[in-house]
């Protein structure tokens, strides 16, 4: 049989004998000594030792335990003292020891309730503080007002007046402590904490009815009342064996309204009642007091609403992981600017979709995913700071919202591509994006956000396309430099030159591209051609050079295996085309020759000048150039001669290539 068990059957056994005895005369007149002497003190003394001993085997709540069990034992003490010598008193004096027993329980067992406050409770919100505030004090002015008769009845010795009067006190603050408790434990108190509430409230309530009787000289010891103080003390004892007190409580249901609502009607009542009795300066300074409170507690609770619902619509617009507005906070953005965008101050709308995010989550995992999102989420809030806003939508999908002039334009996009771009070993993530300038190309927020998702999806389309011809080209070029490292070297020349005049030119990024990609395979059809050929010393037979004039078409036709590389592959078959229609294969001329394949013709011509060959030596850069002049307008484009010469004048400062 568990401690508690046997605890409660003891003890109610012997309170149920001691209620039946004063009660209804169980046991006859000739027990009453057994039962007031032996029994009434057992019971208390039980009540003491359980809440004792439960301080001792609990290390974590030894404190509030043995307070509660400290005071019970003073009262205790205080009975025992009664039982041995003041009920063999004719006389008694008032005050005794025993009063001062009797009164030492209350600073116990308000120190014991706040050691039974919930451990968190001063980070609950400070409306329950109010509660509990307006609470104690509506039962304190009503306290105030029942104990009018018992105050006025009360006369002769002033220790004697404030010793009766120090009973009903310390209940009506003891009544405050229990309901403030109530309060902080928001109205739903555990099962221990139950128990001594009503232990409390029950010695409370013993107390105000032996005051009152003694008042009226209507109190004769022996009756069913005298049961409440050991019923009381028990039931402090039973609570000791119950389950740890909730440290915390759940802040929420109408039981954090309906029982300050109950409490605040109090002093209202009150104070109606005192325009028509009369009523005790403390109960209506304390009924004043309550409402005022009440009132400071609505003002609070208002207050803490509005901040609540600010809080919870920015949670509602924020993206969870990186901080970033969300969908719904860009359509709400989106709607805003829409209604009062001028034509001449346009927003754009740039929305981007991550490349290489899932294999990137697929390598590292989710939670190396997440951090990246947020450092990348971070990236971009900083780049468009000062002109924009930074959204995610979900998943890998981020958006800008931006209000700036054209100038700009391209490159704050490129800022922002560039702020969700992240490179490591056996990674590489990027993003493709879609741009749309508003008013202009959208009116509403539907069509702008489904232009930018069209653009996107075009572009990462390209990407993708680009991917494949990088690979392609990697393994071409990887077939080059194993058969011919020399060759190698001059595709890698070539593209380099053939980027810096593509620039000059104004070639869009896509251009660029193809471009270069033709500079570094314009050559690789003379994999098909035997190297006694390609290096020969002297001169070429004209079979020989009927060799070398099919290399554009065989390089041609290697490239066009790979459907992503077709623009490519025309670059490649017309780069020895001349201006004058001399050229090779198909005799173009002029206009009719790409611009991409009038640049490699250029910068192929000259990186062949100035490089050492086995049928001659290299010439010096001033002769090549020279020989470029002289040959521009037949041979080569003029304009793409005379971009070459500005190119590499400034070959100082170097360019990088173009993002393969």
């Amino acid at each position: 049989m568990s401690r508690r068990r046997a605890f409660a059957l003891v003890t109610g056994a012997g309170l149920a004998a001691y209620t039946a005895h004063v009660a209804f005369g169980f046991g006859g007149e000739e027990s009453s000594g057994f039962f007031q002497d032996w029994v009434y003190n057992g019971l208390v003394l039980a009540a003491a030792l359980s809440c004792l001993l439960r301080g001792v085997v609990s290390p974590a709540e030894r404190a509030r335990w043995l307070t509660l069990g400290g005071g019970i034992l003073c009262l205790f003490g205080g009975e025992l003292y009664y039982t041995l010598h003041l009920s063999h008193l004719e006389d008694p004096p008032y005050p005794s020891l025993a009063d001062a027993l009797y009164l030492a329980f209350y600073p116990a067992g308000y120190a014991a309730l706040v050691l039974f406050a919930p451990r968190a409770s001063r980070h609950l919100r400070a409306n329950l503080w109010l509660d509990g505030l307006v609470s104690s004090l509506a039962v304190a002015a009503l306290a105030a007002l029942l104990l009018q008769p018992i105050a006025a009845s009360t006369g002769g010795d002033p220790l004697d007046v404030a010793t009766t009067l120090a009973y009903p006190l310390a209940d009506v603050t003891l009544l405050a402590f229990v309901v403030g408790m109530l309060a902080l434990n928001a109205w739903k108190p555990s099962r221990s904490w139950t128990l001594i509430a009503a232990g409390l409230v029950t010695m409370a309530v013993a107390d105000g009815i032996f005051l009152l009787q003694s008042a009226n000289g209507t109190y004769v010891e022996g009756q069913a009342l005298d049961a409440l103080w050991p019923a009381a003390v028990l039931l402090l004892g039973h609570a000791a064996w119950q389950p740890s007190v909730r440290d915390s409580a759940k802040l929420e249901g109408w039981r954090l309204l309906a029982m300050p609502a109950l409490f605040a009607l109090v002093p209202v009542g009150l104070l109606v009642y005192g325009n028509f009795e009369p009523m005790s300066r403390p109960a209506l300074v304390l009924a004043a007091a309550a409402l005022v409170v009440a009132v400071g507690r609505m003002a609070f609770t208002f207050a803490g609403t509005l901040r609540m619902t600010a809080e919870a619509t920015a949670a509602a617009l924020t993206d969870a992981l990186t901080g970033l507005g969300n969908r719904r906070a860009l359509l709400a953005d989106l709607e805003a600017e829409l209604a009062h965008v001028d034509p001449s101050d346009p927003t754009v709308l740039v929305l981007f979709d991550l490349d290489g995010f899932k294999d990137y989550n697929d390598t590292f995992g989710h939670p190396a995913g997440d951090a990246l999102l947020v450092r990348l989420g971070g990236r971009l809030r900083s780049a468009v700071e000062g002109c924009g806003s930074a959204y995610r939508l979900g998943g890998d999908e981020f958006c800008t919202l931006l209000k700036l002039d054209d100038a700009r334009l391209g490159d704050e996009v490129e800022d922002a591509v560039a702020a969700l771009t992240e490179h490591g070993e056996g990674f590489q993530v990027a993003s493709s994006h879609g741009t749309v300038v508003m008013p202009a190309e959208a009116h509403d927020s539907a069509r702008a956000l489904q232009l930018a998702d069209q653009r996107l999806y075009a572009q990462k389309g390209v990407r993708r396309r680009q991917a494949t011809t990088r690979q392609v080209r990697d393994v071409l070029l990887q077939m080059v430099s194993e058969r011919t490292p020399e060759l190698r070297h001059h595709v890698d020349d070539v593209a380099t030159l053939a980027l810096g005049v593509g620039q000059r030119l104004g070639l869009r990024t896509h251009e660029l591209h193809e471009v270069v990609r033709a500079a570094e395979l314009h050559d690789i059809g003379k994999m098909a051609i035997p190297d006694a050929i390609l290096e020969k010393p002297g001169p070429l037979d004209p079979s020989e050079w009927e060799f070398i004039r099919q290399h554009t078409v065989v390089g041609e036709r290697m490239l066009h295996v790979a459907p992503a590389l077709g623009g490519v592959a025309q670059l490649v078959r017309w780069s020895h085309e001349r201006m004058d229609g001399g050229g090779y294969p198909d005799g173009l001329r002029g206009e009719e020759i790409p611009l991409g394949a009038r640049i490699v013709a250029v910068c192929d011509a000259f990186h062949a000048m100035t490089s050492d060959r086995p049928y001659r030596g290299a010439k010096a850069v001033e002769a090549a150039l020279a020989e470029l002049e002289r040959c521009s307008g037949t041979q080569f484009d003029p304009d793409v001669v005379a971009a070459f010469g500005a190119e590499l004048a400034e070959s100082a400062a170097e360019r990088p290539m173009v993002a393969a």
